[in-house]
């Protein structure tokens, strides 16, 4: 194998572990993205105490800065 296809090959397989890194993030929005929804269909199904609300607001909160934090790593990965 000469020097250039070992460059390709080498540059070709970090992008593809790139790649992988990249879904694996996106999976992970994905779950926190589907457990908002199930949260917000909840909401509109049932009558909610104050308390009940602001428990669910918390949980809306803490996925919505989850989301946040993954979005910055998929935008912190440069190539």
């Amino acid at each position: 194998m000469d020097k250039n296809h070992q460059d390709d090959k080498k540059f070709l397989e970090e992008q593809l572990q790139w790649c992988k890194e990249q879904d694996s993030i996106l999976e992970e929005v994905n779950v926190k993205l589907h457990e908002m929804k199930k949260i917000a269909e909840y909401v509109l199904k049932h009558e909610l105490t104050l308390a009940e609300t602001d428990e669910l607001n918390g949980q809306l909160n803490k996925l919505k800065r989850e989301v946040h934090s993954l979005e910055k790593q998929l935008y912190s990965f440069v190539h």
